[in-house]
């Protein structure tokens, strides 16, 4: 079965996605959203570096979109900083009859564990619609749910799991949203929004209370950390460039803590160049970033996942994992029953339909 497909958005994630979509051959693209005017009446093959037309055009028409009925919207817009208008495009396909599969609006990769305001509208509108919402994505999303599931399922006994991404940024071409938010280039006594009280809570912290309840664990308290690396010298790398005394690299971590007790720790380490922050953690063999997995116990378990080969940058590994995460998920979020999905909801085998042809 063919499933109709809509893209909405094309920037570093939806790019991907779009170019994924109109390739596989159980997948016919019937719509694409985009904001920026000048991407507005261009071919969608133009907007993803295809050469043959697809005859479908990029529109900012929500409405024209709802109509097309499709079976299934990709949704990869950026969210986090504006979640009321997302909530509307989001249930707006919902409540019309279209399913929804995104990698952004992190919170709810984690539903179970999301404010009111976040999930509640959502799952009305997925049942005024009779319709499924899944969000994911590599992190949040893949590394902290099924990458840790694998590890810990390897485990006689665990008394500590730490999931973490050790990422070299510098050929990473978003300083207007990841450089904001991280702070990059800013310098030390800024405080960027991610580190204001609460967001790294409200981002990593809600995969830190699902896995403790997978686990049966009771946590007493979620705990947020940071800090930053300023550098000695000038670093001009893709992201940006970054002057003397300025921020090139932050680690930021999300802890669960049971009797005084980190259990649960998701951590991210992320760096603008390989020189910087040299005290701080690296990815193994040399590779420039691993979304890693340590399970402390019996016997003891690291997993390292590598995304990027073949020539392909590991920050473009990442998106492209990314929006992977999302599109290969279609299939089973069309025939799952009605309401909001978390990784622990699926079976391993569901994120696999459709990806070999």
């Amino acid at each position: 079965m063919t499933r109709r497909i809509i893209q909405f958005s094309t920037g570093n994630v939806g790019v991907h996605a779009l170019r994924t979509i109109i390739e596989r051959p159980d997948l016919e693209l019937v719509g694409l959203h985009a904001a920026s005017p000048g991407k507005i009446g261009r071919d969608a093959a133009e907007l993803c570096g295809l050469d043959q037309s697809t005859g479908v055009v990029a529109t900012n028409d929500i409405g024209a979109l709802i109509d097309l009925h499709a079976d299934c919207v990709v949704y990869t817009a950026q969210a986090e900083t504006r979640p009321r208008e997302a909530i509307a495009e989001i249930t707006g396909f919902l409540s019309a009859g279209t399913n929804v599969v995104g990698t952004s609006f992190v919170w709810m990769v984690a539903p179970d564990q999301a404010d009111d305001w976040l999930r509640k509208p959502l799952e009305a509108a997925c049942k005024a619609g009779d319709t499924t919402l899944y969000i994911n994505g590599i992190d949040p999303g893949f590394s902290g749910d099924t990458l840790v599931y694998t590890a810990l399922s390897l485990a006689a006994r665990a008394t500590a799991v730490t999931v973490q991404e050790i990422f070299d940024y510098g050929s990473y071409d978003d300083a207007e949203f990841t450089g904001v938010s991280f702070g990059f280039g800013t310098t030390p006594d800024h405080t960027p929004i991610m580190f204001q009280p609460g967001v790294l809570a409200s981002m990593w912290g809600a995969q830190v209370r699902s896995l403790a309840e997978d686990l049966g664990v009771a946590l007493d308290e979620i705990r947020e950390r940071h800090e930053t690396w300023v550098t000695p010298i000038p670093i001009d790398c893709t992201m940006m460039k970054v002057q003397p005394g300025r921020v090139a690299a932050v680690r930021f971590g999300v802890e669960g803590i049971r009797n005084d007790d980190v259990v649960i720790t998701m951590e991210h380490v992320n760096r603008l160049t390989t020189a910087a922050a040299p005290d701080w953690a690296y990815p193994p063999d040399g590779h420039p970033g691993v979304h890693r997995v340590i399970v402390t116990g019996s016997p003891g378990i690291e997993i390292n996942t590598h995304v990027g080969g073949s020539g392909v940058d590991h920050n473009e590994g990442g998106v492209v994992a990314t929006a992977a995460r999302a599109v290969n998920a279609i299939e089973a979020t069309c025939l799952a029953p009605k309401g909001v999905l978390a990784a622990h909801d699926l079976r391993p085998t569901d994120h696999l339909a459709g990806l070999m042809w």
